[in-house]
């Protein structure tokens, strides 16, 4: 896929993210009322982020999959599959630096340097599944190229046990979210693994075939529908 394919991508995800963040705060109840403006939206996105809001959310949602995990009887092949951005490894700080928008170079140069951290409460959800003798896979929509620096990043911040990452490569770049990712969760069933969850923080990271339990991780900054 040229550059300019790769900044067109970019630039639809642009506007998700733009429209994600205004509809955050549009609290008008009848069609014919204004949504805030853009500005007031970012502030209340980083004020949820910071303030506590959002770790308080998180927190329930970990807790909530461990109660769900907690009934299934894992087999020698059952796997849980987890997206890597927003899921995994946290890009909030990006977020900020980009002003919630988006800059390609930013974001790529981000990820060669290996800055997301971990988030700390999904960190908790992939110990406890490794506890538990689970099977870890690695599913992002992240490309190929990006593939040394991502699985560096996950070890780095103490991902350190999974069967596999994969990444998008090829005529992949050109899919649907959703489809990518169910279409890899068909192909490792077929490989042996048992799906029992997923777990992302877009419902194109949990929906399709073979999801299992879907853990879907709260995301406030940007949204992909397809």
């Amino acid at each position: 896929m040229s550059k300019c394919d790769t900044k067109t991508i970019i630039m639809k995800i642009y506007f998700k993210l733009i429209l994600t963040l205004s509809l955050s705060l549009f609290f008008a109840c009848e069609q014919n009322e204004k949504p805030v403006n853009l500005s007031i939206a970012r502030e209340a996105v980083q004020q949820y982020y910071e303030s506590g809001k959002f770790d308080a959310e998180l927190n329930e949602v970990i807790e909530d999959a461990k109660e769900k995990f907690d009934k299934v009887e894992f087999k020698a092949n059952s796997v849980v599959i987890f997206d890597v951005d927003e899921t995994a490894l946290d890009n909030y700080g990006l977020a900020k630096e980009m002003g919630f928008g988006y800059v390609y170079e930013l974001n790529k140069k981000w990820n060669a340097e290996l800055k997301a951290p971990a988030i700390k409460q999904v960190k908790k959800l992939y110990d406890y599944l490794l506890s538990k003798e689970v099977k870890i896979i690695f599913l992002t929509g992240r490309n190929f190229p990006e593939y040394a620096a991502t699985y560096q990043n996950l070890k780095n911040q103490s991902y350190t046990k999974f069967d596999t990452l994969i990444t998008q490569i090829g005529d992949e770049t050109k899919m649907k979210a959703k489809d990518f990712k169910s279409n890899k969760r068909v192909w490792l069933t077929k490989q042996g693994y048992e799906i029992v969850g997923t777990v992302g923080d877009q419902w194109s990271d949990l929906e399709g075939f073979y999801h299992g339990i879907q853990v879907k991780i709260p995301n406030y900054l940007y949204l992909i529908e397809d």
